[in-house]
């Protein structure tokens, strides 16, 4: 599939936004008193800031391409 510069970078700052909320969630669940009670919000919070890392990855790469 072919995008647009537009649409990468657009795809690249929802990517970052969500980053951001993600991170701040971790945070929230690891400050709480009983973290074993979010072990699995918080595992997969992390499993999903790894894969939208790696979105991000290849966005940059494809916008620094062109």
């Amino acid at each position: 599939m072919d995008f647009s510069k537009d649409e990468l970078n657009e795809a690249k700052r929802q990517i970052d936004s969500t980053l951001h909320k993600l991170r701040e969630t971790i945070k929230t669940f690891e400050a709480k008193e009983n973290t074993e009670r979010y072990k699995s919000q918080i595992t997969l919070a992390k499993r999903r800031v790894k894969a939208f890392e790696i979105a991000n990855w290849f966005i940059e790469n494809e916008i620094n391409k062109n």
